[in-house]
């Protein structure tokens, strides 16, 4: 997805626009980096850390591999991260993004198509991410997915953004969590009642089993189903309203990082008090996992941009940027192309040289390679897939 975010910025405004600015063509290379970052552990890095877990049995390397699995229903770990906080980022881009095209003196109505069309490619591609080409007919094929919620929630924040100021982007968050919430409490389901946060009970997974065509992931409920994706939109408004706050120049880069920690802080602060009455489930997208998910993601931001942006240290960045740049290519190139087999083929006889413990490891690390050589080619020839 094309999602330039920029540093240096021009003030520009038009009537009934968002509180926005004009971006030069200077990246933010901290949005960049961090986004890298994220889909590392999409790509391998889980088992990487799972893998050098096993082979050095430290306590401090065994507590972080325990944080790249899913939690089984409730709960949070770092790997329950990885996606909102992409989709979060995602939302960050918008205010650049939408001030960018208004520089360029794009119309409305095309920026209205190409946020339209961005969000129908995003819900095809994860058609086929999830097998829509073997034609296996429609009760067989999965029609929700994570690139279609990201496509979805991208689509409906960006008009948010586009038609109302912060207070009321901040109106349509809370409104959205707290609807939901009441969805989800209150709305009774046959043969289960209301207010039940399972599987097979609560009220989304009623409504996906009523409307969502094809076949669902988890059998009686899709944890990118429908409700599911409109939660995800007080995510990417969350982001957006992150990336409002880092375009603003009337701030210094040192205070924006101190703001977006603060912020991060509170919303996590608030996700677990929330998560006391209104469980912290990932796969309901209930609105205490969505404000975890938005601090830690703001946190992190701010750790990013104060190491990259403010301080300057910005070499050591590459090896995520360079992921960061093309991050829906890898995301699709892992699932259609057997990076696995080509480690094998080139690195197997070294692998197969060392004790049998490290070599689990020692192929994860060929596979990150090989997929980071390959992102390395496209970054150096400037080739970036953008939707």
């Amino acid at each position: 997805m094309e999602s330039q975010a920029t540093e240096e910025l021009e003030p520009k405004a038009e009537a009934g626009d968002t509180e926005q600015v004009v971006p030069k063509s200077i990246r933010l290379q901290s949005l960049d980096a961090l986004r890298g970052f994220d889909m590392l552990w999409i790509i391998g890095g889980d088992q990487l850390v799972r893998h050098a877990a096993k082979c050095f049995n430290k306590p401090w390397l065994n507590s972080v591999a325990g944080q790249m699995h899913h939690v089984s229903w409730e709960g949070f770990r770092f790997y329950d991260l990885i996606f909102p906080m992409f989709l979060f980022i995602v939302g960050v881009a918008i205010p650049f993004s939408l001030a960018s095209q208004q520089r360029r003196e794009i119309s409305r109505k095309r920026i209205y198509f190409r946020v339209s069309r961005r969000m129908v490619m995003l819900v095809l591609l994860g058609v086929i991410y999830n097998g829509g080409l073997a034609f296996a007919g429609v009760e067989k094929t999965r029609f929700a997915s994570v690139l279609g919620l990201i496509g979805i929630g991208y689509f409906f924040a960006c008009l948010i953004v586009m038609h109302f100021k912060t207070r009321g982007q901040l109106i349509f968050c809370v409104a959205i969590l707290l609807a939901y919430w009441a969805a989800l409490s209150w709305f009774p389901v046959p043969e289960f009642g209301a207010g039940q946060l399972t599987a097979e009970g609560s009220f989304a997974s009623w409504v996906d089993q009523k409307l969502m065509p094809g076949r669902l992931h988890g059998g009686t409920f899709d944890p990118e189903g429908i409700l599911q994706s409109l939660s995800g939109v007080s995510l990417a408004l969350l982001g957006a309203m992150a990336g409002q706050w880092l375009s603003r120049q009337d701030r210094s880069k040192w205070f924006k990082a101190l703001g977006l920690f603060v912020a991060g802080v509170v919303l996590v602060v608030v996700g677990l008090i929330w998560g006391q009455f209104y469980p912290v489930v990932k796969k309901l997208w209930t609105g205490s996992f969505i404000l975890l998910a938005a601090g830690w993601s703001s946190l992190l931001l701010s750790v990013f941009y104060l190491v990259i942006d403010c301080i300057g240290l910005k070499k050591w960045a590459i090896v995520f940027t360079v992921i960061g740049m093309n991050p829906i290519t890898i995301y699709l190139a892992a699932r259609v192309i057997h990076f696995g087999h080509t480690s094998n083929f080139l690195f197997g006889g070294l692998i197969n040289l060392a004790a049998e413990p490290y070599r689990p490891m020692l192929y994860s690390v060929g596979v990150l390679l090989l997929e980071w050589l390959l992102l390395f080619f496209l970054y150096r020839k400037k080739v970036f897939l953008k939707i």
